[in-house]
This record gives C-alpha cells, structure tokens and sequence, in this order.
C-alpha cells in the first residue's frame, strides 16, 4: 500500500524534537484595576491645592491636609487593588497583612472632612461628606480580602508552606526584573518576562497540588536565587561596558533556566495526572465491587 510520504520539509511537517512554542509575555495574564478610577484619585483633590493659597491661615492648614490626606488614602487604594490582583492571581495565597483599600477608604472620609469646614465652622456637612466619601469609595473599590485562600482538602499548615515559598519565589522575580530595567535593553527584558511566566507556571502547579513542593523547592529557591544573583551583577556589568559576550553568556542562562523549569513542570504536571489516574481505577474498583458496570 502507498504511504503518504512525510516528514520536516513536507506539507505540514514538523522537525523531530521541535521544542514547544514559547508562551506570548501576556499569556496568563490579566488587566490590572489598578488604574483609570483610581489615578483619578489623584487628580481630585488638586483644587484644595488652589483653595489652600487664597484662604486664611487656619483655612490654608486644613486645605493642606485634606490634600495630604486624600493622596494618601488615593495611593493606599492603588497598593490595595495591586495586592488584591496578587491574591485572586493565585491558588494559595495569604490575606494582605495590612488592609490597604480600607484604609484608604477612612483616609478618604478623613480628607473630606477637613476639606468640608467652611467659614461658619459648622460640623454638620464635614460629617456628611465624609461618610458619603468612606460609603462612596466602598462602593466604588470594595474592601480587601480578609482570609486566606486555598483548595479544599489541604492542611492550612500545608498551604502556608506553599505560600511562603511562592512568596520567597516572587521577590527574587520582582528583583530580577528591577535589575533588567536598569540594563536598558527591551530584548532582555521581554526575555527575563519570558522567563518569569515559566516559573510562575511551576508556581501554580505546586499552588494546585503542595505535595510537589518537595520536589520543586530547589528550583523555587534555590535556583530563582541564583538567577537573581546573576541578573544583577549582569545588570550592573552590561550597564557599564555593554559586554557583547555577557549578554550572549546571560541569554545563554536564562535560556537554560528556562528549559529547566518548563521541563521540571511537566515532570509535576505528569505526576499529578498519574495521582488521577490511580484515584479513577480506585473508584471504579469500588463501583465494580458494588455491582455498577459501564
């Protein structure tokens, strides 16, 4: 019998061994909140600023700390919503230690209060704008998560193993990425991007299922240490001399880094779907010995 002949530079054929496309930067990745209504926050209270400087002095010092206050509370909000897309972004994940939102909500009232005194010296309409403005901003940006999340079925000891590694993870990440920006070179940084979705793939993978933590934890730690190291005594050598064989040593790194890490969250994932694999022949042993068949 004929056979289609096939194979790396046919219609529709792929070269053996062909690494797997690399993931877009944004992939995974949603819109932040932190952003629109929020950095009109700070655009509001500009006109206290005015006011400040054609009124008297007592008027002046209230003005100008109402203004304080609001950007204050308007800067409070923005952190609020960025550690709010942290949370929801992950399976296991610790409820914020300082909430942010809700401060910024009492600041608001605050600011509005002071900002609410006119020349009768009333108090009646302070308080109203300052409740409407905590009510408002309530409304508007919500409070912050007040527990802690994670699947069901995992001890909470457990879980605060997976956050505190994942948060450890996260700060060298945030540090490579700090010291890339100073390189000034945009193909590295949308490389180290590149690297960073990788290992934030393996965080979620260990996130669903903390039992791989043991077996992940070197490359959680260990080795995102030393990619931190790297980039930054790279960053601060190809900022100075821009070092041609640096650079090309570096990619090198990041390339094999990435390679590690996506092969090692395979390993994971195939474990994860061998522990499924057991858990389906396990119940259908059990309906089997209760008499149900398919």
């Amino acid at each position: 019998m004929a056979r289609r002949y096939g194979g790396e530079f046919s219609p529709d054929g792929k070269a053996p061994n062909t690494p797997p496309p690399s993931r877009h930067p944004f992939h995974g990745k949603t819109r932040s909140r932190a952003g629109g209504r929020v950095n009109f926050l700070f655009i509001a209270p500009l006109p206290l600023v005015f006011r400040a400087f054609t009124s008297d002095p007592v008027g002046l010092a209230l003005d100008l700390s109402a203004f304080g206050l609001l950007i204050l509370a308007a800067w409070l909000t923005r952190e609020g919503l960025k550690a709010e897309d942290a949370y929801y972004a992950r399976r296991i994940a610790r409820r914020p230690a300082i909430p942010r939102k809700i401060f910024g909500s009492v600041l608001t009232g605050a600011g509005l209060f002071l900002a609410g005194f006119g020349p009768d010296g009333g108090v009646l309409n302070p308080v109203i704008f300052a409740v409407l403005g905590m009510v408002l901003h309530g409304f508007s940006f919500g409070l912050d998560p007040l527990k802690d999340k994670g699947p069901e079925g995992i001890d909470t000891f457990q879980q605060d193993r997976v956050a505190r590694v994942v948060d450890e993870g996260e700060k060298y990440l945030t540090a490579m990425h700090d010291a890339i920006r100073r390189a000034g070179d945009r193909a590295l940084i949308a490389r180290v991007e590149t690297f960073k979705n990788t290992a934030r793939a393996m965080f979620r993978t260990v996130e669903n299922d903390p039992r791989d933590l043991t077996a992940a934890r070197k490359y959680l730690v260990v080795y995102l240490m030393g990619a931190r190291d790297a980039t930054i005594k790279f960053a601060d050598l190809y900022a100075r001399n821009h070092d041609a064989q640096a650079r090309a040593d570096y990619e090198a790194l990041l390339t094999d880094l990435e390679q590690n890490f996506a092969s090692r969250t395979r390993d994971l994932m195939l474990d994860d779907r061998a522990d499924l694999n057991v858990e389906i022949e396990v119940l259908r042993e059990r309906l089997q010995r209760e008499g149900v068949r398919s």
